[in-house]
């Protein structure tokens, strides 16, 4: 199964970034810097701007003031180049219903060069094993979670970007998910989450109050 960090390093920065939505700023004079190895997690109240900032930081959100940058250089330079060098998990598990949880693999990691044999690997993994072929509408929250999640087996990007991850999953999946992150970091890859669940288990988190951020 493909390693899940690549050879390029990571260096992904905010400066002075502000957003406001409806008329109201979410967060302003924002500085953050995200490199290999490092695991940061965005806290504050709910409508403090944390999904917000994610999309901002994946790429996918282009209504802001100041600078993101991918290694020192504007990040819409050269956007598709870092897109495949990011793996961005909404809220939502954003699997199709009516596919099954190998075609919606399939269908998740189809930006980067993967096997069919990875695919099932991964189902595994999750311990999805025997339920490959079950279209997802017949899964439960939880196991639809795992689908989405598996991609975090093989998708060859070093930086992670998951908003609410461990949403639906229970304690096992929870386990599997910390050590999942953990790993990632130890091999060099980052990764920054939203979470309302307490990351006790995993060395080396750092924390942003988004809350504060504006002081």
């Amino acid at each position: 199964m493909p390693a899940s960090t690549g050879p390029t390093t990571i260096d992904l920065e905010a400066r002075q970034l502000c957003c406001e939505r409806d008329d109201r700023v979410l967060f302003e004079g924002l500085d953050l810097r995200l490199q290999d190895g490092d695991l940061l997690q965005l806290a504050g109240p709910n409508g403090a701007g944390k999904t917000t900032l994610l999309r901002l930081l994946a790429g996918l959100n282009r209504d802001y003031d100041g600078e993101l940058l991918w290694h020192g250089q504007p990040l819409y330079d050269d956007y598709s180049a870092y897109a495949a060098l990011r793996l961005y998990q909404g809220h939502l598990a954003a699997v199709k219903k009516a596919l099954t949880p190998l075609e919606n693999l399939r269908w998740l990691v189809s930006n980067w060069p993967v096997e069919d044999d990875d695919l099932w690997q991964a189902l595994d993994e999750v311990e999805l094993g025997g339920y490959e072929e079950t279209p997802c509408q017949q899964l439960s929250a939880g196991q639809q979670r795992r689908v989405a999640l598996a991609r975090l087996c093989i998708a060859p990007a070093p930086l992670w970007i998951l908003d609410e991850p461990f949403t639906a999953l229970d304690k096992k999946g929870v386990s599997w998910l910390e050590k999942r992150m953990q790993q990632h970091v130890e091999q060099g890859g980052a990764v920054i989450i939203t979470s309302h669940h307490a990351l006790e288990n995993i060395a080396s988190l750092r924390q942003l109050e988004l809350g504060s951020v504006r002081a």
